[in-house]
């Protein structure tokens, strides 16, 4: 049976002191009882990458992005062997605002998955198409494509090694979110790509979350869908109270 991974993307948010203070209550929060098969994941600003890591115990610590470069003359990125000096276990890579801000393209989100995990780093591949994509009736040929350019020749042993969420871009940050259907059918076309690129087994093992104004009013009725094993999640992460709420709903969906 999968996990369901509660992952927080803190984005631009949050200085010194509040990391501190929200990682600090957030270690307490998953002390009080076992949350089994739940996992929590959080992830900060790079500054602040090594201060979470020092508190937390019981949760797992995510950059945002990591440079497809191994090390050199690169003013203002952070390598993957860097990330894994501080014992970083998960790495955002092809969030929708790293493809719209920046210009990165599957190509390069391959690169970057292919550095994390020769540095033991589980990368979280993010893909998702557009509010014009999804009313042009594109969403399954965008998703599809993403798929097979970030995974081009990546080979895959055990389907542990790779975190992937589904955004919709429409639904980040806008206060739309793709229903409880919508996501599993887009969902559930992902695990039909990865049975036929790497087999049943590991696709039925591989890990899918969705993205996209997750929020302690509907982590509960996505998590109820067959394909979805949790959520990537934005602006509901930054306060401890709904982040732990939704800890606490995926606890009882059937995490224990």
């Amino acid at each position: 049976m999968r996990n369901i991974f509660i992952a927080g993307n803190w984005k631009m948010n949050k200085d010194a002191s509040q990391t501190q203070q929200f990682c600090t209550q957030l270690e307490s929060h998953l002390q009080e009882r076992d949350f089994g098969r739940v996992k929590a994941i959080v992830a900060p600003v790079h500054p602040f990458l090594a201060a979470a890591e020092g508190i937390l115990r019981s949760a797992g610590v995510a950059a945002q992005d990591v440079s497809a470069n191994p090390q050199g003359a690169f003013t203002g990125e952070v390598s993957a062997s860097q990330l894994a000096s501080l014992g970083i276990s998960h790495c955002i890579i092809g969030h929708s605002e790293r493809r719209q801000y920046h210009g990165e393209s599957d190509e390069l989100v391959r690169e970057k998955l292919l550095r994390l995990r020769e540095n033991r780093i589980i990368p979280i591949v993010c893909i998702g198409e557009t509010l014009l994509q999804r009313e042009d009736g594109q969403t399954r040929e965008v998703v599809l494509a993403q798929l097979e350019g970030c995974f081009e020749g990546v080979e895959l042993a055990s389907g542990e090694e790779v975190l992937i969420a589904y955004e919709p871009v429409w639904a980040i940050g806008t206060g739309k979110t793709a229903t409880s259907a919508q996501a599993q059918e887009v969902h559930a076309e992902i695990r039909a790509w990865l049975k036929e690129r790497y087999g049943e087994e590991l696709a039925q093992k591989m890990h899918i979350l969705y993205g996209g104004s997750a929020k302690p009013e509907n982590i509960g009725e996505l998590l109820e869908q067959p394909d979805i094993d949790g959520g990537l999640i934005g602006g509901a992460s930054l306060q401890i109270e709904s982040f732990c709420a939704m800890l606490d709903i995926a606890l009882q969906n059937g995490g224990n």
